[in-house]
């Protein structure tokens, strides 16, 4: 396994991602057309310009975004085909079939369009474009799983169990938490053999497992859900929260005391959120502060071996981040948000 190749590949495109000025010169840009235009002088030139022929504003964004995120780790794909490291990329990937699988429940939960839908999905996963067309094609969420099912496609399996649940409750977050439990679970599995990578993955994936749990903790907590009845939405196989402590969080009376309960945890930083927020439990707020917490330990990975799929990790990352943070400033110009505001919502790496 040449990990010294792929790790130079990494690095290489590592210095390629948009630097914090470049982050800021976008920010300050006055309009969706400048910002537009500044990324077509930026690495997503092909893109935006592909982009530029058939859309607008923000839809122009967001296809150049969706498309250079996919092609990026196909590239990837390709030059660690045969290679251990194909495996990890893979884990990695199967998380947007997932997202993508959510995002059309959602919209056909509430009636999306398929066309804004689509706009919404990053077909970098084992489902391609055409794939995901087809199944927007589907009347609702009953005929999306059957045709999953139909196409013997991986995710049928945790929906189709829990559909009847879904009947029972029409809430959609069964749907989603027996989708989330299979990707963990299945991406553990695939790891469980000893040796240094694995044990990376092992525990970048644990740690994702964490901040699931803590976002359904802090949810469930608000909404004022029955402990026992939350415990179903939890997923086995966290780093830091067993089902013992998490079934504690869980009976606590507010947000407030969830962060305070977190004191003596690597999650301690959510006691600096304002006090305000934490009062009238803005779970936005801290649902933000998590992914942050995530974002940058995944970038750290850089720092880790070398030769390792320590740089896979750590490149996956960066990128993700970045593609969010453009997508944040787009999103923001269309809102009319100050320079300084739009900043706060960005995560510098």
């Amino acid at each position: 396994m040449d990990y010294g190749y792929i790790n130079a590949r990494m690095r290489g495109m590592k210095s390629r991602l948009l630097s914090h000025r470049e982050l800021d010169d976008l920010i300050q840009k006055p309009d969706l057309e400048s910002l537009i235009a500044d990324l077509e002088n930026s690495p997503y030139r092909d893109e935006v310009i592909e982009a530029r022929g058939h859309l607008l504003g923000i839809l122009c964004i967001e296809y150049a975004l969706r498309e250079n995120f996919t092609r990026t780790f196909r590239k990837i794909q390709n030059f660690a085909k045969q290679e251990e490291a194909e495996q990890y990329i893979i884990i990695f990937l199967h998380r947007w079939d997932v997202q993508n699988i959510k995002t059309i429940l959602r919209g056909k939960n509430i009636h999306v369009t398929s066309d804004e839908i689509l706009s919404c999905l990053v077909p970098a996963g084992e489902m391609d474009e055409a794939t995901l067309k087809e199944l927007l094609k589907q009347p609702d969420l009953r005929a999306v799983i059957d045709l999953l099912a139909t196409w013997r496609i991986r995710y049928a399996q945790p929906l189709t169990g829990a559909y009847p649940e879904y009947l029972k409750t029409k809430d959609l977050a069964v749907l989603e938490c027996a989708l989330d439990r299979y990707y963990y679970t299945d991406a553990l599995d695939s790891v469980r053999a000893p040796g240094y990578n694995n044990g990376l993955i092992r525990d970048f994936l644990r740690l994702e497992i964490d901040v699931v749990n803590l976002k359904t903790v802090l949810r469930m907590v608000r909404d004022r859900v029955d402990a026992e009845d939350a415990k179903r939405y939890l997923i086995g196989g966290g780093r830091q929260f067993d089902e013992r402590k998490l079934g504690e969080l869980l009976t606590l009376p507010s947000i407030e005391d969830v962060v305070k309960a977190l004191s003596s945890t690597p999650y301690r930083f959510l006691a600096d959120i304002p006090e305000p927020a934490l009062r009238t439990q803005k779970i936005s707020i801290i649902e933000k502060e998590l992914e942050r917490f995530l974002i940058k330990k995944g970038v750290g990975a850089f720092l880790l071996d070398p030769l390792s799929v320590a740089s896979v990790i750590g490149y996956f990352w960066a990128k993700y981040n970045e593609i969010t943070n453009i997508r944040i400033i787009s999103r923001c110009k269309t809102a009319d948000v100050s320079p300084d505001l739009l900043k706060e919502e960005l995560v510098y790496v």
